[in-house]
């Protein structure tokens, strides 16, 4: 592994609170809610790499609506450290920026570019994995991402299909990594169910780790134009001047797109940690208290005759009672209340389009 002053992270931490209405808003999105008792998702995160990575080394990317509320929760970090893009502009320029800005500081660097709403519980297991991949991103020429072994036929995730063993003079490590054959899109139900008959696939996590030499040149070759907006930065006397005139010019695209597809070398780790992205109601569910007839709830309720109910309070000093309903979300805040079908979990975001302003 990297000496210790020589990593980084970069987490990203902006997105839009459209999944979690109404106890999610646009300045407050998932990774900055306290969902299960335990902190919020982003100091999670940042609390999980201690011990990695100096919480120097740490940096976030967030927007300016959210910036303050980060600021308010990542008081362990420099405040320097915390920066809003100037645009949304997806998350290859995202990452690009962040390079860029430790490149300025570290040009040697090894860095792991992570979510900021990710439930990870087993911490000790995320760190071997993690120390692995920092030390297979220092001591190679390709660039790495970690994979979570699927538990079922998802649709909804972007799929990593593995080839042979990497081949890594001077590598020893207990999570060894693979060299990828290709990045698959999120599949139809039916071929996530043959990727997983046939084995050798991981869900895309989002996290990657690389030494900067080897992405900048990397990024200068497939993607020139991030590569160009990288040495901008590293050689700029204005940061942030520079960041708020070229960032809003860059094209929008994921870094999947953008450079992990095309890249000449890249390798698989497959994580061995507990892994969740609670993206919908129904996933934070099974974290909650159970009351009767599989009703979930993070609060106290009454009920009767009601089942597979999901409740979320957040209204102090009130109570919800059920009386003979079934496949319900309830969440009540001070000023909302949703109630849905469990069954269009996911459709809660398109409520976005028909929601007074104030209540996003």
């Amino acid at each position: 592994m990297p000496a210790l002053e020589n990593t980084y992270a970069l987490i990203l931490a902006g997105g839009s609170g459209t999944r979690f209405w109404p106890l999610s808003r646009n300045n407050k999105p998932k990774q900055l809610l306290d969902l299960f008792g335990t902190g919020t998702l982003l100091e999670q995160t940042i609390k999980r790499l201690e011990g990695l990575v100096p919480f120097e080394n740490i940096l976030i990317l967030t927007n300016s609506l959210q910036v303050d509320a980060v600021r308010e929760l990542a008081t362990m970090l420099p405040a320097e450290n915390i920066f809003a893009e100037p645009a949304k502009r997806d998350t290859a320029p995202a990452v690009a920026l962040g390079i860029g800005l430790i490149a300025a500081r570290n040009p040697d660097a090894v860095m792991m570019v992570l979510p900021s709403d990710q439930l990870i519980q087993d911490t000790a297991a995320y760190h071997a994995v993690m120390r692995d991949a920092l030390a297979t991103a220092g001591k190679s020429d390709g660039l790495v991402t970690i994979g979570l072994r699927p538990t079922w036929a998802c649709p909804s995730y972007g799929y990593i299909e593995r080839g042979d063993p990497a081949s890594i003079p001077g590598l020893e490590c207990a999570h060894p990594p693979f060299e990828v054959k290709r990045f698959r899109e999120k599949p139809s139900a039916e071929l996530a169910g043959q990727f997983l008959a046939q084995g050798g696939f991981s869900w895309n996590a989002g996290m990657f780790v690389w030494s900067l030499p080897t992405v900048i040149r990397q990024l200068d070759a497939h993607a020139p134009e991030l590569g160009g907006f990288i040495s901008e930065l590293r050689d700029s006397k204005d940061i942030l001047a520079t960041v708020n005139s070229r960032f809003p010019e860059l094209t929008p695209i994921s870094i999947d797109y953008a450079l992990m597809e095309s890249a000449d070398r890249v390798f698989n780790i497959e994580a061995t940690f507990d892994w969740d992205d609670v993206g919908s109601w129904i996933s934070i569910a099974k974290y909650l208290e159970k009351f009767g007839e599989e009703n979930r709830a993070n609060e106290p309720i009454s009920e009767l005759d009601s089942q597979n109910n999901i409740i979320f309070n957040a209204r102090p000093g009130t109570r919800i009672a059920l009386l003979g309903v079934d496949d319900l979300i309830i969440v009540q805040t001070p000023d909302a209340l949703l109630i849905a079908n469990r069954h269009q979990a996911d459709s809660i975001k398109k409520l976005s389009d028909i929601l007074p302003v104030e209540l996003l």
